[in-house]
């Protein structure tokens, strides 16, 4: 299967009901892994706490875009897939990955695994590459 080439944004919008983990609260950061790159903030005075984790599949984001450029959309909002949740996954309701504004944009709730509690709510969107966009159009 050919590399799609694309640039993601994370937005991490927010957690809740996160495990405390110092005293009477916590100083959460989130670490975004996509293959072998990792981005992330380190706890600078003490030993980081593991907080949980979560796993979303980006395959769906990648698959809009060609579904994107197969119906020649260009304005408006358009749902392209939906997601649901099951054991394969750590969704906490149905999400949609959309098309609005000319983004591929997927909101979604996700369950923090392997900590007594914990949400995330994060926004991906997926934006084509003008390179890659401009090679597909030579062949």
């Amino acid at each position: 299967m050919e590399a799609e080439a694309g640039l993601l944004k994370v937005i991490v919008s927010s957690g809740r009901n996160l495990a405390i983990r110092d005293f009477i609260s916590s100083d959460p950061y989130v670490v975004v892994k996509v293959g072998n790159q990792e981005v992330f903030d380190r706890d600078t005075f003490k030993f980081d706490d593991k907080m949980g984790h979560a796993f979303l599949d980006l395959q769906p984001l990648a698959s809009s875009s060609k579904l994107k450029q197969a119906l020649q959309l260009t304005t408006g909002e358009t749902r392209l897939r939906r997601l649901t949740p099951d054991r394969d996954n750590c969704l906490l309701a149905d999400s949609f990955v959309t098309y609005t504004n000319g983004e591929i944009v997927l909101e979604v709730g996700l369950r923090l695994c392997d900590v007594e509690s914990g949400e995330l709510y994060v926004t991906v969107k997926w934006i084509d590459h003008p390179i890659a966009s401009d090679c597909r159009k030579e062949r």
